[in-house]
């Protein structure tokens, strides 16, 4: 342990940059993984708050926000008379390009009834709309595009009054934004149409035989909640997911690279002093045990340090950009650390297999 110690703190420069490099690469292994965590959190943030066991949508449609959905007229009726059902809660919803302050921005518009729920979940600032002509904004994009509350907008032709904000309700994609039903049924010209309910079902009951009931029911799908969260994922996922695992494995291999170049560059310079412990009896599994110390040392403080360091990066990148939510969790830290570890183990094997095919004679004759 002394002798790893002494060979890291010979070159301190060295061991210094070690540790820098595997912390940037346990950084940015940290930042990709928080930025996947708060992308899913966001993903489904609207269901997680959202009333009810079950999301009722037109046949085939399996997705609340990569899909549009158009249930039959009378649907809400239809399903609040199945045994079981104490409330369907009605939403129209639709994708938007919104133009404010001459920037494209996508949205995505939801009517609901505020005396039965599917609306904002939390209004910060302001209140629900009372009025066909009030709507409620997320706070983050509001704050981008400086509206405030009492300001005036014109959304599809027809003019609103922002009278409330809302949080969690905004993602790097897109953020929700909020009006009555009958409101956005005027806007959307579309006079009693729906686009999901929300269903409740008595404590106590069966889920699976009323899913199947209102599954029966014509033109429509029923989804437990956890489902069509689960196909949100699945959806979005398959976009971003590949990409992020991708530079989650590169930084892996960064981390090593630094690792095994410093280790193996400490091991080449003091091949003679292996050598002369070689010849005087020390076992190869000392010599290992040495190079794994000093390789587990550097890869140890680079991991604690990055993880130091992503908390502190994913603060700094939501405080400029509110958009983004990076969730740092404590799963992810530990599988930080524990790849840290693993890059200790790998960047030990080359520097290893030299010590083993060390002779110390040529090392002496040199």
């Amino acid at each position: 342990m002394s002798l790893a110690f002494h060979n890291l703190l010979k070159e301190r420069l060295r061991f210094v940059l070690s540790i820098a490099g595997v912390a940037l690469a346990v950084m940015l292994i940290l930042i990709l993984k928080a930025f996947l965590a708060g992308m899913n959190r966001q993903i489904t943030s609207y269901l997680d708050h959202a009333p009810g066991s079950f999301v009722v949508a037109q046949q085939g449609v399996g997705n609340l926000l990569g899909a549009t959905s158009i249930l039959p007229l009378g649907a809400q009726a239809s399903v609040e008379a199945e045994p079981g059902v104490t409330e369907a809660v009605p939403i129209l919803s639709q994708f938007l390009i919104l133009e404010f302050h001459e920037k494209k921005q996508p949205v995505y518009l939801v009517g609901y009834l505020p005396e039965s729920g599917g609306g904002p979940w939390r209004i910060t600032e302001g209140r629900a709309p009372d009025a066909d002509d009030e709507v409620v904004f997320d706070q983050v994009l509001a704050r981008r595009h400086d509206i405030a509350l009492g300001d005036h907008l014109e959304i599809l032709g027809d003019d609103f009054t922002v009278v409330g904000l809302s949080e969690g309700t905004t993602s790097w994609m897109t953020s929700f934004v909020f009006l009555r039903l009958s409101a956005a049924e005027r806007l959307l010209r579309a006079p009693g149409l729906r686009s999901f309910l929300l269903v409740s079902v008595e404590e106590g009951t069966p889920l699976e035989p009323i899913r199947a009931r209102l599954s029966g029911l014509p033109g429509m799908d029923a989804l437990l909640l956890e489902e069509m969260k689960a196909n949100d994922l699945r959806l979005f996922a398959r976009i971003f997911s590949a990409p992020l695992r991708l530079m989650v494995g590169i930084a892996f291999l960064i981390g090593v690279m630094v690792v095994g170049m410093v280790i193996y560059t400490a091991t080449v310079e003091r091949q003679r002093e292996y050598g002369v412990l070689k010849a005087v009896g020390a076992p190869n599994h000392v010599l290992y045990q040495v190079v794994g110390v000093q390789a587990l040392i550097a890869s140890a403080s680079g991991a604690l340090l990055g993880v130091l360091l992503a908390y502190a990066a994913g603060q700094l990148i939501m405080a400029v950009r509110p958009q983004f939510l990076l969730s740092v969790e404590a799963s992810d830290i530990l599988r930080a650390v524990g790849l840290g570890i693993v890059m200790a183990l790998i960047a030990a094997l080359v520097p290893a297999r030299l010590l083993a095919r060390l002779e110390p004679a040529a090392v002496f004759r040199r």
